[in-house]
């Protein structure tokens, strides 16, 4: 029960790591607000929630007024945010040549101006809490991928910003870090197909996807008080991939 009295925002939390994410703190005690704009998605895990313990506040993280509002919202009925988790994120495949510029400035406006509005929003309140602030940024943030410019560019840029965050607020009692996962088992994932997942497994030393609820852990140390003196992280949640130069394996 490491977050008993604690307030939780997660953005993001209709499905997948949002989903772990909720469901995990609020086993370990804490009162957890689900933030996404899929109010349908959001209702089926709140379902699974204490009632008491968890609202649902729709929110598009990309627009600064709804976000603006979740905040408000969460104080409102709460008093207070100890913890924000940025997870909500979306995916686009393709060069920077191949995706128009219009579904590039959707990825940035999500995966990176979402965790600037929300933490921009958050910040004063956890300010006054000494609470944190935890990013899911990915391996993507700290390499690049083939057809994937526009994800890298977020992510990469969200790696840095809990860097930079860590440093600016560390002294007044925040803590900022970030979460790197490689493949995980999401919906977004389970779409690809047999061929791509082999090739995914062939670079990760654990030969498997990594699974919500194992990036929802690592989440859950970095907030709690067993992190306590660790600030400006961007933990690989990777089984392994970043452990690699890179170069084949040949055995």
């Amino acid at each position: 029960m490491r977050f008993e009295d604690k307030v939780v925002i997660i953005t993001g939390a209709g499905s997948g790591i949002g989903e772990a994410t909720a469901k995990r703190f609020s086993q370990e005690g804490a009162t957890v607000v689900l933030a996404g704009r899929n109010t349908d998605k959001l209702n089926r895990v709140l379902s699974e929630l204490p009632s008491d313990k968890a609202l649902v506040i729709q929110t598009d993280v990309a627009d600064r007024d709804s976000v603006k509002n979740m905040v408000d919202e969460t104080v409102r009925n709460f008093g207070r945010i100890d913890i924000l988790v940025n997870n909500a994120g979306l995916y686009v495949v393709g060069d920077l040549l191949s995706v128009s510029q219009e579904e590039g400035d959707v990825v940035l406006a999500t995966n990176l101006n979402g965790v600037l509005n929300c933490s921009y929003s958050a910040l004063p309140h956890l300010l006054e809490s000494k609470g944190c602030i935890v990013n899911n940024a990915s391996v993507s943030g700290l390499g690049g991928d083939w057809g994937g410019a526009h994800y890298c560019a977020a992510k990469g840029a969200v790696v840095n910003v809990t860097r930079a965050m860590a440093l600016d607020y560390g002294s007044q009692g925040v803590r900022v870090n970030a979460v790197c996962p490689s493949l995980v088992a999401t919906p977004m994932v389970t779409r690809l197909d047999d061929e791509t997942l082999k090739l995914f497994d062939s670079r990760i030393s654990l030969q498997r996807a990594g699974k919500p609820s194992e990036v929802a852990a690592a989440i859950a140390f970095l907030a709690s008080e067993d992190a306590s003196f660790i600030n400006g992280v961007n933990l690989p949640i990777d089984g392994g991939v970043t452990a690699s130069n890179g170069q084949p394996n040949f055995n």
